[in-house]
């Protein structure tokens, strides 16, 4: 173990650990699921493909919901804190497939990838959708499975278990709560309950919730872990949508008009259109309103224009600075040692000030 990783944590080597990680276990998997028959070698590279990319934040906070409660170092946790990896990359499969995303960092998403593999035979597009569903519901399965082998003893696991199903009863609830928001009136509050249930509690406060139940952390502790987590969670998300709209795709590797085309019920979309007028809402209604692949640039610069005369992003970025203040007061008001505060401060800055 590198020296200094008692007490202080290098982002960078923390990443490396987890990457190599997810690439052993991953890898072995899916070079298990192609030898099951030749045919499903496109599958498995993209099952392989979906664990390589992350900043690793999900695996972060994990990890320090564990350190945080005076627990060690420790391999067996970080195998742990990898899981809530591919749970994330499960459910960018599914996102991706839901929002008939084309990019993901910079690349073909999974049902745009897996065409080839099913070129010329009946209803191709559907079922390289339905194949990639099938790589995000196993990606979710090796997550749970990466989880129950990471090592640690059985008694661990079981104070941690039941988190997982509230993990994925939430999450699947902001999903749909996002479907069924989409095209409806334009409510802010409506969209940061999507945040909340969609982004914010699995990225950050799933994960410091089940590292802290790993490591036995008592009630209190959890209190605060969760009053550090939600704001954080949805300036994280917050943050994600003024990058869909004003980010450099090169930088984000998505596509820029995602959301324009969906009409995601973004707090972004919200509160433009709270601010607008009846003219700004009649050009805001002709660019959400093209469908397919028509929502391009066009429709983009129409919407950023309006946006940014609003100063609709300003309002986003008061949120989200809101949102961080918030976190940080719960941080220190948290008893943990002095590097794991450190290092949740550094998660919490390098979650809302980036630009991919």
């Amino acid at each position: 173990m590198p020296e200094g990783w008692a007490q202080e944590w290098e982002p960078a080597a923390f990443k490396g650990r987890v990457d190599g990680v997810l690439r052993e276990f991953v890898g072995g998997e899916a070079a298990q699921l192609a030898a099951v028959d030749t045919q499903l070698a496109p599958v498995a590279e993209q099952l392989a493909a979906a664990a390589v990319d992350g900043k690793r934040l999900r695996a972060a906070f994990c990890y320090w919901g564990w350190r945080a409660a005076g627990q060690p170092e420790s391999d067996a946790l970080l195998r742990a804190a990898a899981s809530m990896e591919l749970v994330h990359a499960a459910a960018v499969v599914h996102d991706d497939l839901i929002d008939d995303s084309p990019l993901r960092h910079g690349r073909p998403t999974a049902h745009i990838a897996l065409r080839p593999a099913v070129r010329g035979r009946p209803a191709a597009p559907a079922a390289a959708r339905s194949l990639a569903m099938l790589v995000g519901d196993l990606l979710m399965a090796l997550a749970g499975q990466l989880f129950a082998t990471s090592g640690l003893p059985a008694a661990y696991l079981a104070r941690a278990r039941p988190l997982w199903a509230v993990m994925a009863r939430e999450l699947i609830a902001g999903e749909c709560l996002e479907i069924l928001r989409t095209g409806a009136a334009a409510d802010t509050e409506a969209s940061l309950k999507v945040v909340r249930y969609k982004t914010a509690k699995y990225t950050v406060e799933h994960p410091l919730l089940i590292g802290g139940a790993l490591a036995g952390a008592g009630g209190r502790l959890r209190a605060g872990y969760s009053a550090y987590a939600l704001p954080l969670g949805e300036a994280f998300q917050l943050r994600d949508d003024l990058l869909g709209i004003f980010g450099d795709p090169e930088r984000t590797g998505k596509n820029g008009a995602d959301d324009i085309r969906g009409s995601r019920p973004t707090a972004l979309l919200a509160q433009t259109w709270q601010l607008a007028g009846t003219a700004d809402r009649a050009r805001l209604r002709a660019a959400l309103g093209r469908r397919g692949r028509d929502a391009g640039g066009a429709a983009l610069d129409a919407v950023r224009e309006v946006m940014r005369r609003l100063r609709a992003p300003e309002r986003v970025e008061d949120m989200i600075t809101a949102r961080v203040t918030a976190s940080l007061d719960a941080l220190r008001g948290l008893d943990v040692p002095a590097h794991a505060a450190r290092a949740l401060t550094v998660l919490a800055h390098s979650a809302t000030e980036r630009t991919a």
